[in-house]
C-alpha cells in the first residue's frame, strides 16, 4: 500500500512550522484568498454594471460568483505555488490545493447542472439527490488522494475485466467512458441553453430566426459532443458510416413523417411564415402559435385547449394566418327590420352603437349596411374591426350586440318574425266531413 499522502504532507509541515521562513507560507495563502475575494468581487461588479443594450456578455454573476472565490483561489494558489517553490517548500499551498480545487470542481458542477437542467428556478429532487452524490464522490477523491488509497484503487478497477461480447472491458474503462460520456453532453447542454438565453435576448432579432439560430446551435453542439465522446472512449468513427445507412433505410421505410416534420419545423422557422404569438388556424384546429418545435408546432384556443399539430401538416395543407402582416380581424353581426323602418336615421346609430368596446378599432370604424330585401324584412349588416383576436371574439360581440340591441329598443324599430302563408286546398268543415265519411 502507498504511503499516506497527508502523513507526509503533515510531518513536512511539522518540519516547515520550526523553520521562519513557514510564515512566507502562511502569508502568500492569505494573499492568495485576499486577492481572489477582492477580484471575484470587481469582476461580480463589473458584470453586474454591465448594460445589456452595450453587448456586453453577461455570464449569469449573480449565479456564478459561488464559483468565482474558490476558482480564483486556485488560481492564485497555483501561480504562487511555482513562484514560492524556488526559493523553499510549499507543503502549506500544496495541502490546501485539492481542497479547494475539489470545492471550486463542485460549485462549477453545480452551476452548469442548474444553469441546464433547471427550469423556473425549481430544483427537482433527482438533480438535489444528483448534486449530493457528485459532492459525496468528489470529497471521495480529496480522502482517497491524502490516504494514498487512489492508485490502489485505479488499479483495482483495472483488474476488474467484465466480457463484453468477444472483447473483455475492463472496470475502469467503462467508468471512464461513462463519465466522458456524461460531461461532453451536461456541457453541450449548458453551452446550448447559454446560446438560447443569448440569442432570445436580441432586441432586433426576428422571433422565428432566434428559435431557428437555438435549435441548430443545440444540434450541432449535441453531435459535436457525441463525436468528442465517441473519441475519448476510443470508438471509431468509421462505424458511424453504418449506422447512417441503417438510418437512410430506416427513414426510407417508416421515418418519412417524422423526417417530414422535421424538415418542415426548420421551413416554417427560416421562411418566417408564422411566429409565436401568431393567431392562425388549420383544418379544424384554431388559436394563437405558444411554440414552434423541430418536430410539432403548439396551438392554444381560445378556450385554453392546446393542440400539437405535426409541422409537416402547417406546410402541406392551407393555413389561415390572422397576424402575418396585419393583426386586425374584421367581424360583423347580422339582424332584419320590418319594411317601415327609418334606415336614414338608423344605420348612423347601429354603427355608433359599434364602439361600444374598447377592442374595436376607431380607424377603419364600424359602419352599417343595407344588404339585401328580405323575405321577412331589410336585412342589415354592422361590421367592425378588432386588432386584438387573441384575446377573444365573443367578448367584443356580445357587448356590440347589447350595444345594438339598445338602440334599437330606443328608436322602436320592430325585428319581425318570419312571415309565411298556408293556403288550404278546402275548408276545415268540408275537410272534417270528408274524413267522417271515410271512416
Amino acid at each position: 500500500m502507498s504511503t499516506p499522502v497527508l502523513t507526509s504532507l503533515l510531518a513536512d509541515l511539522a518540519d516547515d512550522f520550526r523553520e521562519p521562513q513557514f510564515l512566507w507560507q502562511v502569508a502568500t495563502v492569505a494573499v492568495c484568498f485576499g486577492l481572489a475575494w477582492l477580484s471575484s468581487r470587481y469582476l461580480k461588479r463589473l458584470f453586474a454594471g454591465g448594460d445589456a443594450s452595450s453587448g456586453m456578455v453577461h455570464i449569469g454573476v449573480q449565479s456564478f460568483s459561488r464559483v468565482l472565490m474558490p476558482l480564483l483561489t486556485v488560481f492564485f494558489l497555483a501561480i504562487a505555488k511555482e513562484a514560492l517553490a524556488r526559493w523553499q517548500h510549499t507543503n502549506l499551498l500544496t495541502l490546501l490545493f485539492p481542497i479547494m480545487g475539489s470545492l471550486a470542481m463542485i460549485r462549477l458542477a453545480f452551476y452548469i447542472l442548474r444553469k441546464t437542467f433547471v427550469r423556473e428556478g425549481r430544483i427537482g429532487s433527482f438533480l438535489a439527490a444528483f448534486e449530493k452524490l457528485f459532492a459525496g464522490l468528489v470529497w471521495l477523491g480529496v480522502v482517497l488522494h491524502y490516504t494514498g488509497l487512489w492508485p490502489d484503487l485505479i488499479d483495482t478497477l483495472d483488474s476488474v475485466v467484465l466480457p463484453v461480447g468477444k472483447n473483455k472491458i475492463s472496470l475502469l474503462s467503462i467508468i471512464q467512458a461513462t463519465i466522458s460520456v456524461i460531461f461532453t453532453m451536461v456541457i453541450a447542454l449548458w453551452a446550448s441553453a447559454a446560446l438560447e438565453a443569448r440569442l432570445m435576448a436580441l432586441p432586433n432579432a426576428h422571433s422565428s430566426f432566434k428559435v431557428v439560430m437555438s435549435r441548430v446551435g443545440r444540434a450541432l453542439l449535441i453531435l459535436l459532443a457525441i463525436l468528442i465522446s465517441l473519441t475519448l472512449v476510443g470508438i471509431d468513427l468509421t462505424v458511424l458510416s453504418v449506422f447512417g445507412g441503417a438510418l437512410g433505410v430506416g427513414l426510407g421505410f417508416g421515418l418519412q413523417k417524422i423526417a417530414s416534420s422535421y424538415v418542415s419545423g426548420f421551413i416554417i422557422l427560416i421562411d418566417r411564415s408564422m411566429s409565436i404569438g401568431d393567431m392562425i388556424a388549420v383544418d379544424k384546429f384554431n388559436g394563437k402559435v405558444t411554440q414552434i418545435n423541430t418536430r410539432y408546432t403548439v396551438l392554444q384556443g381560445l378556450d385554453g385547449a392546446e393542440s400539437v399539430i405535426p409541422n409537416e401538416m402547417l406546410v402541406s395543407t392551407p393555413v389561415q394566418n390572422y397576424s402575418l402582416t396585419n393583426s386586425s380581424v374584421a367581424m360583423w353581426t347580422d339582424l332584419t327590420v320590418t319594411y317601415d323602418t327609418d334606415l336614414d336615421s338608423l344605420l348612423p346609430l347601429l354603427a355608433e352603437a359599434a364602439r361600444v368596446s374598447e377592442r374595436v378599432c376607431q380607424e377603419p370604424g364600424p359602419s352599417a349596411y343595407l344588404m339585401r330585401f328580405g323575405a321577412d324584412g331589410l336585412e342589415l349588416r354592422v361590421g367592425f374591426w378588432i386588432a386584438d383576436p387573441e384575446n377573444g371574439r365573443s367578448n367584443v360581440l356580445s357587448a356590440v350586440n347589447r350595444a345594438i340591441w339598445k338602440v334599437i329598443r330606443e328608436q322602436g324599430a320592430n325585428l319581425p318574425f318570419p312571415q309565411r302563408v298556408i293556403t288550404l286546398a278546402q275548408s276545415p268543415a268540408e275537410l272534417v266531413r270528408e274524413l267522417g265519411a271515410k271512416t
